[in-house]
């Protein structure tokens, strides 16, 4: 392991993250004689302390040497945590200069846990009254959701060309998925592509909203949040404070883009609209959405809670279950209707779809939907051997056969999910959690979603999250939203040897 590379290239990532605290800094600036606040002081600080720290590692620590798998690995995790750190400045600093005197690190840990959510896009809050908020915090909150998306490395490896043929490196790294299409030959040029799509698609999407009646800097916000499959919202209700059927659209039609693999959008853009089609796992993300739809659609018209149904109509009915399916499904995390009010199968088939997530390639969280159909069809494969013991049944997904090593690595991912789920559970109700909230905090932030069941529900936030807790949910969003592995391998004494 280089540390020295490392910390260089870390260096790199500040710098950019500073580069990024500019654009709410101005915004803070423009209103300040609007909004009575401390956020222009706060956002000084802190892209004064992030751009300092950021040049001093880059003119220390220059390397001349490319950057190898161990250093690929240790740059996104240890530079996920990094900008986590310092994009959490302008909320402590915010909140320290609003109020003297206050627990530091109590006030670090509601910081740290709402950076964390926003960069992983999870979407889980502990500030109250957001609607209360500056324009400055409310755009940085999403802001780092937009960029935390598509991923803040790779827009390091677009445009900082001084990492070479180590983004690759990166790249793997960062989308550490089953399988992963390489649009163009170079790293550089793919991480280009795929951002070129995801500016593209979210400009439609702001321009939609704002031409339904959405202000321009809400539009942006709810784009920011959409299209980054996170959920951060500038109401208190989230999208359910509109309560209009456009705006439930729209947004319903960009979370489904942005759980789909962004490949298949590059080549939809280039008229390869059959790709959708042949994509084994295009299919069946959309089938799971229409078998989940229409299953809470029947259950809410049908199911009686305190002695009546939750919908009367069908209409009604379709638009909130296509709603909240969407939105858990794709790990977004918007939210229309307190689904906690539903009946207990609707509220099952959610937490069941916490579990999935997007597709490879998306900028959903979760477990990935690739990961589940090679995983159903390892089991039939099984079941198949049972009966015909000499023969050869390899997994295919489409019409390609599936390397055995790769079917291992899901085992190996499935079997980790699950176990640390089942850890960080216990972790939480021993915090005090009840079991229902501690469950579904734990796959809530695994999965990158956000709102959960419980004392964490749809209308709840994690401010009551005691400090211990909240770190170890960040943790936990880094873990999912870097799929585990890419973290864990932190752990092993062989990644930091020479």
């Amino acid at each position: 392991m280089n540390l020295k590379l490392v910390l260089y290239t870390l260096g790199n990532l500040l710098i950019c993250l500073a580069a990024a605290m500019l654009f709410p800094l101005l915004i803070a600036f423009y209103r300040r004689g609007i909004e009575t606040g401390s956020d222009l002081r706060a956002f000084i600080l802190s892209f004064c302390v992030t751009l300092i720290v950021g040049l001093i590692l880059r003119l220390t620590t220059k390397s001349d040497q490319g950057l190898g798998n161990k250093e690929g690995v240790a740059v996104v995790s240890l530079g996920w945590t990094v900008i986590a750190l310092f994009g959490s400045l302008p909320y402590l600093f915010d909140r320290v200069f609003a109020a003297a005197g206050r627990n530091w690190l109590v006030e670090f840990s509601f910081c740290y846990f709402e950076s964390m959510s926003g960069f992983t896009t999870t979407g889980a809050t502990v500030l109250l009254e957001i609607e209360h908020l500056t324009y400055a915090i409310l755009f940085w909150r999403s802001l780092t959701h937009w960029l935390g998306g598509m991923g803040i490395v790779v827009l390091a490896v677009a445009i900082l060309p001084m990492l070479g043929v180590g983004g690759m490196q990166l790249f793997r790294a960062e989308v550490p998925g089953p399988e992963k299409d390489r649009l163009t030959p170079r790293i550089t040029q793919t991480a280009k592509l795929l951002w070129g799509v995801y500016v593209l698609i979210s400009g439609l999407e702001m321009l939609l909203l704002w031409l339904g009646g959405m202000t321009w800097f809400d539009a942006l916000c709810h784009t920011f949040g959409t299209m980054a499959t996170g959920g951060f919202s500038t109401q208190n209700l989230s999208i359910g404070q509109y309560n209009t059927v456009y705006f439930d659209v729209v947004i319903i039609i960009f979370m489904f883009l942005a759980g789909a693999n962004f490949s298949l959008h590059y080549r939809a853009l280039r008229g390869d609209f059959r790709g959708y089609a042949r994509d084994s796992e295009f299919r069946f993300y959309g089938l799971m959405l229409f078998v989940c739809i229409s299953l809470i659609v029947w259950n809410t018209m049908t199911a009686r809670v305190d002695e009546q149904v939750v919908f009367d109509s069908f209409g009604t009915a379709l638009r909130y279950a296509a709603f909240q399916v969407v939105s858990i499904i794709t790990t977004t995390g918007y939210g229309t209707f307190d689904f906690e009010q539903w009946p207990a199968l609707s509220q099952f088939i959610l937490v069941i779809l916490m579990f999935f997530g997007g597709c490879a390639g998306s900028t959903g969280g979760g477990m990935k939907h690739v990961r589940l159909l090679l995983l159903i069809k390892q089991g039939y494969v099984e079941i198949k051997r049972l009966i015909l013991p000499h023969a050869v049944l390899p997994v295919k997904l489409g019409d390609r056969v599936v390397p055995q090593e790769v079917m291992t690595n899901i085992l190996g991912f499935f079997f980790l999910f699950i176990g640390i789920f089942a850890i960080v559970t216990c972790i939480m109700a021993t915090l005090g959690l009840d079991l229902i909230s501690a469950a579904a905090a734990t796959i809530a932030t695994m999965g990158n979603i956000g709102p959960g069941l419980g004392s964490v529900g749809p209308i709840d936030n994690y401010a009551h999250i005691p400090t211990i807790g909240k770190f170890v949910l960040s943790f936990c969003m880094l873990l999912g939203r870097l799929e585990l592995y890419t973290v864990l391998i932190l752990f092993a004494p062989e990644l930091w040897r020479r």
